[in-house]
């Protein structure tokens, strides 16, 4: 416990005993009655904290990192504090860069993002700047100096998000008493102006101007199968097919981190089944990969899936089909399908297909569309059913001038080291089966 004296000349001081046993004073000066209570408040805490071997809480650490230089050095020298010139300065971006190498379990692609922020923090505060000095103020002109720099705000938005994070792991290794960056956020507008729901009539023109089935079976599978592009398309092996049980096995680069979400479960759906065994058809002997492995292999750099690149020829084509491309170009007939899912399926077995939960598919998946309010207008109830059952009639993917499925496939051998034959079937009740280990 501590006590507070008074001298004659009105000046107050706390004193305290040691846990060597020696008494201590602070000479705080001529203070009032109530500001010496405060500190001698705080010794008894600093006593604790020094005689139980734990860390400052918060507050405490706060009001220690705010005391005035002179004050300071007496705390200092009764040994409650540690001297401000015995501790070095904590540089910013020698922090940043050792906590971002020190994270094994980022993927090189998540590092490479991280690091454009680290490039901003370092440009706005000086790689040199001691992260103890960086106030709630001087975040808030950051993001002032991101929006500056004209990005989208959904970036502006994730860039605050990833300093955050930084932020936080100082705090957490008591570097600094509090998160600078807390309640620093930037809202992530414009979603609804990206989005752009890709009928089937407008498929089936893309899927005609594709120029090979290895184009017709990636739009394919990122309209009607829901799948990322490129990640989940050029992953998508033939063993992971089961024509048997119509069921196919997803493999997930981006969510494989998180539990259970290395793979998922989509239904072998009608409108992707000739296409598939067109592809199927078509593949030489030994393929492994649904997509020709070259796209793969081209897409596949040391930092991930950064080096793909089949946008623009995914542009060629929409322009070849005489249309205007849309915004995010993969993304929206990933969005397309899971919009059109929900209206026949309930959420969560959509979701589970998707890969995505339902506040994600709610705020940058579903869309509301004109076949919504032409339903609505004429206030027939069955009205948006007929329309998704017409649509689904109409479907791009039944307008080639051939039927894959009475075609007899050529057996494909060799599939992920597995000696058993694989053929998708033929006529009901003939045929075999293509196998695989995942299902």
């Amino acid at each position: 416990m501590a006590s507070i004296s008074r001298q004659k000349n009105g000046s107050r001081m706390v004193q305290f005993v040691d846990l060597d046993g020696e008494r201590r004073t602070i000479r705080l000066g001529k203070v009032s009655q109530r500001s010496a209570e405060g500190i001698k408040l705080r010794v008894e805490q600093l006593l604790e904290v020094k005689c139980l071997g734990r860390s400052m809480e918060g507050e405490l650490t706060q009001w220690v990192t705010n005391l005035e230089p002179r004050t300071a050095k007496r705390f200092a020298a009764v040994g409650l504090i540690a001297s401000r010139e015995s501790i070095s300065e904590i540089a910013l971006g020698v922090f940043l860069q050792s906590h971002l190498d020190g994270r094994v379990d980022l993927k090189p692609a998540t590092k490479i993002i991280r690091g454009q922020v680290i490039r901003n923090l370092k440009t706005f505060f000086g790689a040199s700047r001691d992260v103890r000095t960086i106030t709630p103020g001087a975040c808030d002109d950051f993001k002032l100096f991101l929006i500056g720099q004209n990005l989208a705000s959904s970036t502006v938005h994730k860039r605050l998000q990833v300093a955050r994070s930084f932020f936080l792991a100082m705090r957490r290794r008591k570097l600094i008493p509090e998160n600078p960056f807390d309640g620093v956020k930037a809202a992530a507008t414009g979603i609804r102006d990206r989005q752009q729901f890709i009928t089937r009539d407008e498929i089936s023109r893309v899927l005609e101007a594709c120029p090979d089935h290895h184009w017709r079976t990636i739009v394919t599978l990122a309209r009607y199968g829901g799948l990322r592009t490129p990640s989940e398309t050029f992953s998508l092996r033939w063993q992971d097919i089961d024509w048997n049980q119509n069921r196919i096995v997803v493999t997930s680069p981006k969510t494989e981190h998180h539990a259970d979400k290395a793979t998922r479960v989509i239904p072998l759906f009608p409108e992707l089944r000739p296409v598939l065994i067109e592809a199927f058809e078509s593949a030489p002997e030994g393929a492994v990969y649904v997509v020709d492995e070259k796209f793969r292999k081209t897409a596949m750099g040391p930092a991930g899936w950064l080096n793909a690149n089949p946008r623009t020829m995914f542009l060629r084509i929409i322009r070849r089909a005489g249309l205007k491309p849309w915004p995010r170009l993969f993304h929206n007939l990933r969005a397309s399908r899971e919009t059109e899912l929900v209206e026949r399926f309930p959420l969560q077995a959509v979701t589970d297909w998707m890969g995505n939960t339902p506040k994600v598919a709610l705020r940058h998946y579903l869309m509301t569309t004109d076949t919504h309010f032409d339903a609505a207008v004429r206030g027939d109830e069955k009205a948006l059913q007929n329309a998704l059952q017409q649509s689904h009639a109409m479907g791009g993917v039944e307008s080639r001038p051939h039927d894959p499925i009475k075609k007899e496939a050529p057996v494909l051998q060799g599939l992920a080291g597995s000696c058993v034959l694989a053929q998708p079937p033929l006529m009901a009740g003939t045929g075999f089966e293509p196998v695989t280990s995942r299902l």
